[in-house]
């Protein structure tokens, strides 16, 4: 479904009860990654493909990382020729909206932006869906670019299914990134150019103030 239909005030009624409890399980306390990649000892860039709901809250969520370098809304699972909102919005194209985020890892590391992931920028237990917005378009999903981030990833799921950190199983997919194709302009910095829009103020703004809560060691003001 389009996110623009939030715009109305009487549908925003009717989604406050989906998004408190998206902004509820976006604050889960989650423990480091058992397993990760040793920090780089010089300054790099390396990137990173993450999918988990609308990209306006998750690239938002990023931008404010400690050592993140830049966020960019798009899209990946799919064929160039339907990377387009329009066409991805239908649920068909094999794409998820997703976020590139190039990080610099010497200041964070993978773990450290997958621990971000799990507890406040969506709920990994929800299965083609977040909150309010429904569609395998919206599926939760780790788009890794080599075989460190799988190991890292697929181990990080492990550990917290095992400590039952959240109420059910992580449905996360973790998949090799084939292509990640950048959104159109409207979208990109999109919490930042719409701060008063509903949509944005109830699902994605309280992420966003979780990261800042939560983890003070990671946040930066952007």
């Amino acid at each position: 479904m389009f996110k623009y239909l939030y715009l109305s005030s009487a549908i925003l009624l009717m989604t406050t009860t989906f998004a408190c409890n998206l902004a509820k399980a976006s604050a889960t306390a989650i423990p480091d990654p058992a397993l990760q990649v040793p920090p780089a000892t010089t300054k790099g860039e390396e990137t990173a493909v993450l999918a988990g709901g609308c990209f306006w809250g998750i690239e938002a969520v990023f931008e404010h990382v400690k050592g993140v370098i830049s966020a960019k809304s798009g899209y990946s699972g799919g064929a160039a020729g339907t990377a387009q909102y329009e066409k991805v919005s239908s649920g068909r194209t094999g794409h998820a909206e997703a976020v590139q985020i190039i990080f610099d890892p010497s200041q964070v590391s993978y773990g450290q932006l997958l621990k971000v992931f799990f507890s406040v920028a969506h709920d990994p237990t929800e299965l083609n869906r977040q909150g309010p917005d429904y569609g395998t378009q919206y599926r939760s999903a780790i788009f890794y670019a080599n075989e460190d981030q799988k190991r890292v990833a697929q181990a990080y799921i492990d550990q917290l299914n095992r400590a039952k950190v959240f109420s059910g199983p992580i449905v996360t997919q973790v998949v090799p990134l084939d292509a990640f194709y950048e959104a159109e302009g409207y979208h990109q910095d999109y919490l930042a150019h719409h701060p008063d829009e509903p949509y944005i103020v109830v699902n994605d703004l309280p992420k966003v103030e979780n990261l800042r809560k939560q983890m003070p060691e990671l946040y930066k003001a952007k």
